[in-house]
């Protein structure tokens, strides 16, 4: 799993049971491997290059994941059943059918030695959803016990029963914005949330950022860098204001919208995952904005849900069950969604 925020590759070997019905799991081993910077710079300038670069960086990504899982195999001695891969989303604008996971799943296959399910967004879209998010069928299945999951990712996006129906859809931009601006300090992140609590709320830039179109659309609906750039850069640069103001602006901002998509019912369980998870000053103001109770969980949930559920959609394909809930992402109908590469 490769998220937008770009923190790295998180690679999880998982062990799933079936049993009455019920879906059990196990995180066995758990890595994130961090970005080179060369990676960093080619994967968020790649929306930029021209078709030849996007297919060259498509194929040479797809052997470098083949080549890192191969080496969490061997390092952990594992013998999977097979490769579950979501690649990394360069493109994603389903109103135009277009979504792009790079990470060729044919040299991906043929550099690890295990066959390979990936491409888990397309059909979808095809079919005229969203193409994401993917991970509620996960929260259905392996998560029930909670009225809510929340992804605080490089996009905040949350999962729930609504009707007996399953629900999910991205609320906002998270660390995607928080660490962009942590780096116009020199921080890969803000730790904590520490430049964000010493920093001030500009009111009017608050406003403006709750104003978002997207923000008063009815769900399905999800988000991409592309938004980000469209929206949100311009507002950062329309405003001179420091890191540290617009760090605590927009930590404000996210908390608000996270919580008034909660409002409905006061104490729910509430699971967090995801990076964000870690931002102390983040979650207290999402604790202190919210009714509902927070749950945090233990550190594999935290850095490797994503993943563990992406394993798990590539379990339902392999079995030729539905993976992608058209209640969850607007398609015509549901769908058994990904692409199978054998290694033999």
């Amino acid at each position: 799993m490769s998220g937008t925020s770009l923190d790295g590759i998180d690679i999880a070997y998982c062990h799933f049971t079936k049993l009455d019905k019920q879906w059990a799991f196990q995180i066995e081993k758990a890595e994130t491997l961090p970005y080179s910077q060369q990676w960093k710079d080619e994967l968020t300038e790649l929306c930029n290059a021209s078709s030849y670069q996007l297919m060259e960086v498509h194929v040479r990504y797809g052997r470098f994941l083949g080549d890192v899982v191969r080496k969490f195999i061997r390092k952990h001695h594992l013998e999977p059943d097979f490769i579950s891969s979501h690649g990394h989303t360069v493109f994603h604008q389903p109103k135009q059918k277009v979504t792009v996971q790079i990470g060729a799943g044919s040299h991906l296959a043929a550099v690890s030695g295990y066959p390979v399910v990936t491409d888990f967004r397309s059909l979808d879209v095809a079919l005229g959803g969203q193409g994401a998010p993917l991970v509620p069928i996960g929260d259905k299945y392996l998560f029930s016990s909670f009225e809510y999951c929340l992804n605080l990712g490089g996009f905040a996006n949350i999962s729930f029963d609504d009707e007996s129906k399953r629900v999910g859809f991205d609320i906002c931009p998270l660390n995607s914005v928080l660490n962009y601006l942590a780096e116009k300090v020199g921080k890969s992140y803000d730790y904590n949330g520490s430049i964000a609590k010493n920093g001030s709320i500009n009111v009017e830039l608050l406003h403006a950022l709750n104003q978002l179109p997207y923000y008063s659309m009815t769900y399905p609906k999800s988000l991409g860098i592309e938004w980000v750039n469209e929206y949100v850069i311009p507002a950062i640069n329309a405003k001179k204001l420091s890191p540290k103001d617009l760090l605590r602006t927009f930590t404000e901002h996210f908390a608000i919208q996270i919580s008034n998509i909660t409002d409905r019912n006061k104490g729910k369980k509430i699971l967090l995952s995801g990076g964000g998870t870690r931002n102390e000053f983040f979650v207290e103001r999402l604790r202190a904005l919210i009714g509902h109770q927070l749950i945090i969980p233990e550190p594999n949930i935290i850095d490797f849900k994503e993943a563990l559920v992406f394993a798990f959609l590539g379990v339902l394909r392999i079995r030729g069950e539905v993976n992608c809930l058209a209640t969850v992402t607007g398609a015509s109908r549901d769908s058994c969604s990904g692409a199978i590469y054998s290694n033999q």
